[in-house]
């Protein structure tokens, strides 16, 4: 299995709870996509929970893990945010956001208390969720005349992209999308019939 082409994500919206020395931890994860998604979800549950003490979470993007962020909505720094990120990193998830509800229950937790807390909230969504592999998918666009339509057909036939578009104007066009690590065989294969032109999808 090629690594740097799969990715772990979630597949559902999961929930988990913890309680420590009567401060309760909801825990929310959502699979998503975009900022903008996470935040609307942050701002819904600021809505819904709104009696709430904190409303703090972390998320993380993208195959390659690179846009992460981890926020601690008042609670002291690196005690809220940091520890849901902790446990998505060392789930190795991404595409996740992970939101913690605290109910402050009257007893202060100290800074090492609040970390497991918030630690364990998040590690008890993520354990609810169903953990999923998904591959890192990319598109080309095929350009070419009508009587290579049965050589190219075949060609997608054994090598297996999904056929997003098809166009039989002037020319046949076609937009494929397939796993990255099998893209450079499938370009390789389709460059070799005659007068097939590929472009970036």
């Amino acid at each position: 299995m090629e690594e740097n082409d799969v990715y772990r994500t979630i597949d559902g919206v999961a929930k988990g709870e913890y309680t420590e020395k009567r401060s309760k931890f909801l825990a929310f994860a959502h699979p998503v996509m975009t900022v903008d998604e996470i935040k609307d979800l942050v701002e819904y549950y600021q809505k819904k929970y709104y009696d709430a003490r904190h409303c703090c979470y972390a998320y993380m993007l993208g195959a390659d893990r690179s846009a992460f962020r981890a926020n601690d909505n008042g609670e002291p720094s690196g005690t809220a945010g940091k520890p849901i990120l902790g446990q998505i990193n060392s789930n190795e998830l991404t595409d996740i956001l992970i939101v913690v509800i605290r109910y402050f229950g009257g007893i202060k937790l100290g800074t090492s208390g609040l970390i497991q807390a918030y630690k364990a909230a998040a590690a008890e969504a993520i354990a609810a969720a169903r953990i999923v592999e998904k591959t890192v998918d990319v598109s080309v666009e095929v350009c070419f005349e009508y009587p290579f339509m049965n050589q190219v057909m075949r060609i997608v036939k054994e090598e297996g992209p999904v056929i997003c578009r098809q166009g039989y104007e002037h020319d046949c066009s076609m937009t494929l999308r397939i796993r990255k690590s099998r893209l450079p065989r499938l370009q390789e294969r389709l460059l070799k019939v005659e007068t097939l032109k590929l472009l970036d999808a």
